[in-house]
């Protein structure tokens, strides 16, 4: 997406992926445990009801768990996708242990940890896969962030898209669900803008945030403000945003001197991103 050929070529140029597991302590970040895959790795989550697993997704189309308690590491392997699995999401509502993926095949898929193949193939998307996020309000809820210009919503327990957002003129690299509300989305775009999506009413966004000078490769969420959110970019800034405030750009940090492909903000430290 974008500029995002370069990052390909640098995976390629790799040939093998590294999930690398870090802790904080007085001593500063830690390397814990180190495994490796035989092809680039996009994207990880943590497990939701056991701290030593996550899910990694890689440029082979396929998913790996991983227990870091384990000297091996490697859990299981699921190989369903045709192309790379580029996002990899574990769902956030109590009661379902559910992980999605979204992959450049167009499709999305659901999975049990516990079960050995995907429960369920979503298709619909008429471009690659590039973000699939679960709601953290609604239970069996997930977003898709394509390069169809489209955001997607999907229910597990309905067949087909729930609803179409043709929210960009231009290739969606990302998007996230409000934590405060079940109805709001963001997604971020190769057009540089980040526009607020209402669910009640998609006929134009509740907000557009410019500033960003290349395309927007990721974005999240404050857990801890309604209405703020984060989002980094191919233009090496990380930049903060207040979608409430007349001027909404607060800060824009300049410390990458590279593409800035992802980031997350801390559930535990209120400043930590």
């Amino acid at each position: 997406g974008g500029a995002g050929c370069n990052v390909l070529f640098y995976f390629a140029g790799l040939g093998c992926g590294t999930l690398a597991v870090l802790e904080q302590n007085e001593a500063g970040i830690v390397l814990l445990r180190s495994f490796d895959w035989n092809d680039g790795l996009f994207d990880v989550t943590w497990s939701e009801n056991n701290e030593h697993v996550l899910i990694t997704s890689s440029g082979d189309g396929s998913l790996q768990i991983w227990d870091t308690a384990k000297a091996k590491g490697l859990l299981q392997v699921y190989k369903e996708h045709t192309q790379e699995a580029y996002s990899v999401d574990w769902s956030q509502t109590r009661g379902e242990q559910l992980v999605v993926s979204g992959s450049w095949d167009q499709t999305a898929k659901l999975w049990d940890p516990a079960v050995g193949k995907s429960l369920c193939t979503f298709k619909g998307h008429e471009g690659v896969i590039y973000s699939t996020i679960w709601s953290p309000h609604i239970p069996g809820c997930f977003a898709s962030a394509s390069g169809d210009q489209t955001l997607r919503v999907w229910d597990v327990k309905a067949p087909g898209v729930k609803l179409v957002i043709p929210a960009h003129e231009a290739e969606i690299l990302s998007c996230d669900w409000c934590k405060y509300d079940e109805n709001l989305l963001v997604t971020g775009a190769v057009d540089c803008s980040l526009k607020g999506w209402d669910l009640r009413n998609i006929q134009q966004p509740v907000f557009i945030l410019l500033g960003h000078t290349y395309a927007i490769r990721r974005v999240k969420f404050s857990p801890f403000h309604a209405t703020l959110l984060a989002s980094c970019s191919y233009d090496f800034t990380v930049r903060f945003w207040d979608f409430s405030k007349p001027n909404p750009l607060l800060e824009t940090v300049e410390h990458h001197t590279e593409f800035t492909c992802g980031l997350d903000l801390s559930l535990h430290n209120r400043g930590q991103v």
